[in-house]
């Protein structure tokens, strides 16, 4: 992923509302599949609403920041790029001009929060976790580190395969402003413009339960507004860099769902589950040499091999598709549309269709050679 190499699967953008939480619209909170009671539930939410609380509580107007005589200056000017970066998403990729971006807020740790994503050991399809607002994700993110690790900890001793993930911003598509953190702040400026977009198109539309869609619209938006910023503001040499980055990523995400793809097929046989324990290590072995063939072809680029530090397993694999799939078709619908305005307005028809008449519709504006 360019500088952080979880973003793949780890998107630094995880749209995950639940500080708003409501612990009395919760579904009973009656004992759910992966063990939790309701004493644990309450400890789930209480840390959401403390962690988010915590968030909106802490920041500093970045106004009032750049004030400071004292102002760290590489913070100072991060946080003149990212005023001039939030400008030019309201004015022309037309996003909300809101209280969002406009506060810095230090943390004392490496993410915002940690996400697990959970699946069977012979299956790709996660486990979900159903929210107010946010509908069912297929992860549960954690203030505290400690704390994911300890639920992740938990899945696995149910025979799940298991993932923990730093994240290091997130949305919460409008209902806080939220604001520039550390963890992401100092990420070059293309990064950063980046993460602003995508974020704040979570705020134009979030179908609950939808994230195929939600990513995909986001990352869309991401794009086309990084190629705007950078023919607007970017020097030639920071052009060419970023499209080598997207060149890189395309052919890390085409090794990890060529792979993926190999893992689903041999889910779906008969054989025996001893056999496909076997054959599935045999495939995450492959997966590892193809990776050291491309960074060969990279030149020793080694921006992905933290992805491979930790065992690989499903629950890496499990998202990926979800922040790609409809890419294109979105793209196609933004070409289709041509301005900013009348692109949302088309998303947001699309966002009040059936679930199963709105992924209709996106197969038919994706290419040929990315339909499936």
């Amino acid at each position: 992923m360019r500088i952080d190499a979880s973003r793949v699967v780890w998107p630094r953008r995880v749209a995950l509302f639940m500080a708003g939480v409501c612990l009395s619209s919760c579904s009973s909170l009656a004992p759910q599949a992966d063990g939790s009671d309701f004493s644990s539930q309450l400890s789930y939410y209480a840390q959401a609403l403390g962690g988010q609380f915590n968030l909106w509580s802490d920041a500093k107007a970045v106004d009032d920041s750049l004030k400071d005589p004292h102002l760290d200056p590489k913070l100072k000017a991060k946080l003149l790029k990212a005023r001039q970066i939030r400008a030019f998403a309201v004015k022309e990729l037309n996003l909300p001009d809101n209280g969002s971006y406009k506060n810095y807020l230090a943390l004392n740790r490496p993410f915002v929060l940690w996400n697990v994503v959970a699946t069977p050991e012979l299956s790709l399809t996660p486990k979900q976790w159903c929210f107010p607002v946010a509908g069912c994700v297929s992860y549960r993110g954690y203030f505290d580190g400690d704390a994911a690790q300890a639920f992740a900890e938990q899945m696995r001793k149910q025979g799940n395969d298991v993932q923990v993930g730093g994240v290091p911003a997130y949305s919460t598509l409008g209902w806080f402003d939220d604001p520039l953190v550390s963890t992401f702040i100092f990420y070059s400026d293309v990064e950063l413009a980046k993460l602003i977009f995508h974020e704040l198109a979570h705020q134009v539309v979030y179908v609950a339960g939808d994230s195929q869609f939600n990513e995909s619209f986001a990352t869309a938006v991401e794009e086309a507004g990084v190629r705007r910023w950078l023919a607007a503001h970017g020097e030639a040499m920071m052009g060419d860099a970023y499209r080598q980055q997207e060149q890189r990523k395309s052919e890390f995400l085409a090794l990890l769902l060529k792979h993926r793809g190999q893992l689903d097929a041999l889910y779906k046989t008969s054989l025996g589950d001893a056999e496909k324990r076997a054959r599935k290590a045999l495939i995450f072995q492959s997966l590892r040499d193809d990776y050291q063939l491309l960074k060969q072809h990279w030149g020793g680029y080694s921006g992905y091999d933290n992805w491979f530090k930790a065992p690989l397993s499903n629950a890496n694999l499990a998202s990926i598709a979800t922040y790609q799939d409809y890419v294109p078709a979105f793209q196609a619908l933004m070409a289709r549309e041509k301005t900013f305005p009348r692109f949302y307005a088309a998303v947001k028809a699309l966002a009040r269709q059936s679930p199963a008449a709105r992924h209709r519709h996106l197969q038919k504006l994706l290419p040929p050679v990315a339909a499936h």
